[in-house]
């Protein structure tokens, strides 16, 4: 394609064991990174996601093949016209000592810099374009050692973007982060290569937010093949639920979701709509009740009502009803009645 920045052709990676012996992780991969987009590398642990990502940064030769990084073949672009193409994040903590966030920023334009390293009034603007463009203006004056790692990760993602690179690949960049900011880092990432056409590759295991941000998945199996394509083709394909299928492990496509398998207690019929409803469904299914919606085939029902605005869960059991005033309550309730799923009809 036109817009292809990064390429591979019939590339196959792996490491060396001993001697002229290998180990392929990966052969024959063809595929590109093109500008603007925002892609997810997935796959289970021990796949080979850090292998790909190193090949491609020139950092870990291929068995055999070729990356090419806008037109050129990476491992012979010098180190210099290489940084100026490609900016890396990794995964490890390095120690920059007392540096501040605006001096670790300002190392991303390092391979513009004259002999002595001094930034010239466009570097510096770069410098504090990148720092505002990830939010981290109130991180600059910092000492680096300070931050969270949330707010750490802000400052590596501005020093790559200081770099004015094409490619921005980064390795697991959300690993060390609670939820809220891995949202954060992933939302930024896909702005990013939106306002900037960068082609950003990230490896990851936060498989729900790949799902609902990447604009293409790199799906690498266990096996070694590699899947490509929009997060919605993976999925209908089973490609994504294949992938990460495992014992105790299933991937729903009609809910996106990750499911542990658990014993079936039996069917319950759940009479409510609304958010209330919704999550009782959740609790009922988690607990390993089939949720039902006919009354005359099940000996459970449950029933969600709204009294002054609060929910309360009023269950039918063999004919006896009682009352409860949250799912905690009503999961206990139903952990002592519910019987063996042989003693229920399942519709």
């Amino acid at each position: 394609m036109s817009n292809a920045i990064l390429t591979t052709h019939n590339l196959t990676i792996g490491y060396r064991i001993s001697g002229k012996t290998f180990r392929n992780v990966a052969a024959d991969i063809s595929i590109s990174l093109q500008s603007g987009e925002l892609v997810c590398l997935l796959g289970p642990n021990g796949a080979g996601k850090s292998t790909l990502l190193r090949s491609l940064a020139g950092m870990q030769p291929p068995i055999q093949g070729e990356v090419r990084l806008l037109g050129d073949d990476v491992y012979k672009l010098p180190p210099q016209e290489l940084a100026k193409r490609l900016s890396l994040v990794l995964t490890e903590k390095i120690d920059v000592g007392m540096l501040s966030g605006y001096t670790l920023v300002s190392l991303g334009r390092y391979p513009y810099t004259n002999w002595w390293g001094r930034l010239t009034s466009q570097d510096a603007e770069i410098v504090a374009w990148a720092i505002k463009s990830v939010g981290a203006t109130h991180l600059a004056q910092r000492n680096v050692r300070e931050l969270s790692d949330g707010e750490r990760q802000k400052i590596m993602i501005a020093r790559a973007l200081a770099q004015s690179a094409v490619v921005m690949l980064l390795d697991e960049p959300t690993v060390f982060l609670d939820l809220p900011r891995r949202v954060e880092i992933m939302q930024l990432l896909r702005q990013l290569a939106q306002e900037t056409n960068q082609a950003i590759l990230l490896s990851t295991h936060d498989l729900d937010l790949a799902l609902r941000l990447a604009d293409k998945i790199w799906l690498l199996a266990s096996d070694g093949s590699l899947h490509v394509g929009a997060p919605e083709d993976l999925v209908l394909s089973g490609a994504f639920a294949e992938t990460f299928k495992s014992e105790g492990v299933e991937f729903n496509p009609l809910s996106g979701e990750f499911h542990l398998h658990t014993s079936m207690r039996g069917t319950v019929n759940l009479v409510g709509e609304g958010m209330a409803a919704m999550w009782t469904k959740r609790a009922l299914q988690r607990a390993g009740f089939v949720v039902g919606t006919d009354r005359k085939h099940t000996q459970i029902c449950v029933e969600v009502l709204s009294i002054k605005g609060h929910p309360i869960w009023q269950v039918t059991c063999s004919g006896a009803v009682s009352t409860h005033n949250s799912v905690y309550e009503l999961m206990q309730f139903l952990n002592k009645v519910a019987l063996p799923l042989d003693s229920y009809t399942i519709s």
